[in-house]
């Protein structure tokens, strides 16, 4: 028997109230060759109930029961038993348009992409809103892809959206411990790829709500200590990892670090955050040292000045 094309990823922990409509929208793709491995990431709620109710009925699906772990565990669980050709993921307060699977496939066979990316609408209380929508192809190599991860707008870290080459993972994996993995192993991810490709037409919708892993990266006045502390270490780890692998582009590198801090430091002050003073004055001590280097890069933009001016 052959190996399915795709193998669809989900973790799910207490989310009883969406996993049947996360379940429900990879059940009605289009493209129909994949399997669909659920790690039930220890729940407490009914969310592995229901996904064992869909596996009776539906054999491509997978229900893999583990004891309660991070995010990295959990989908690193999906990942030592996927079999497919590609990797897909999808989160479990989220849902799909029916030809996610379908229009990602045919994105990388098409161009030869080890790496296919969609865009994404939010969906807030019902309501959609579409942020930047590309309508663009553009096709990437390596450092490209990572550059434009970077900046952030045309794509982001997040797993989902993407269709990845199963082979990109090997001798990669998240990290066990941590809330923020996305950013840890993305670029690796990519920096194994030979080709990426963008379109950046919505077929995933991301559903926002109190209880998002993500909140503190859109509400800023939910960053914490920990948040900082994590989120720090991860950019400066990765700053590091970029310019050992590929030095001839360490300007841009230590740009985005510089720019990642100046505006922590923009939403610290401006959130009145006291609890993070000590992250604050560390921050504003390092851009002091590197001023002149970041006022000067060809990238930095005007807000960026501003705050530099204002703050350091």
């Amino acid at each position: 028997m052959l190996p399915p094309l795709v193998s669809v990823i989900m973790l799910t922990y207490n989310r009883e109230e969406f996993v049947g409509r996360a379940i429900r929208s990879i059940l009605g793709q289009t493209l129909r060759d994949f399997e669909f491995i659920i790690v039930d990431n220890g729940s407490t709620d009914q969310s592995g109930a229901i996904a064992d109710s869909y596996a009776k009925i539906d054999k491509r699906i997978q229900v893999i029961h583990r004891e309660r772990g991070n995010i990295g565990c959990g989908r690193n669980t999906g990942l030592d038993v996927a079999v497919g050709e590609y990797i897909a993921f999808i989160d479990d307060d989220d849902y799909t348009e029916p030809d996610y699977l379908e229009f990602l496939y045919n994105l990388s066979v098409d161009n030869n992409a080890d790496v296919a990316i969609c865009g994404a609408d939010r969906v807030v209380d019902g309501e959609f809103f579409s942020g930047n929508i590309f309508n663009d192809i553009l096709l990437m190599n390596t450092e490209e892809a990572i550059i434009t991860l970077m900046w952030r707008k045309r794509y982001n870290n997040g797993f989902p959206t993407k269709l990845f080459r199963r082979a990109l993972f090997d001798g990669l994996r998240f990290p066990v411990q941590g809330r923020y993995d996305d950013i840890y192993l993305m670029y690796k991810v990519l920096a194994n790829a030979n080709s990426v490709i963008s379109f950046g037409l919505p077929k995933y919708h991301i559903c926002r709500h109190s209880n998002n892993n993500s909140a503190p990266t859109t509400n800023d006045g939910l960053i914490t200590v920990e948040y900082l502390e994590e989120y720090r270490k991860a950019y400066r780890e990765r700053t590091k990892w970029l310019c050992k692998r590929f030095p001839s582009q360490s300007e841009y590198w230590w740009y985005f670090d510089w720019s990642f801090q100046i505006s922590m430091v923009n939403k610290i002050a401006s959130n009145n955050l006291d609890s993070c003073k000590k992250h604050l004055y560390e921050m504003c001590q390092e851009l002091k040292q590197h001023r002149r280097e970041f006022l000067s890069s060809p990238y930095i933009l005007d807000f960026e000045r501003k705050w530099m001016d204002k703050y350091v």
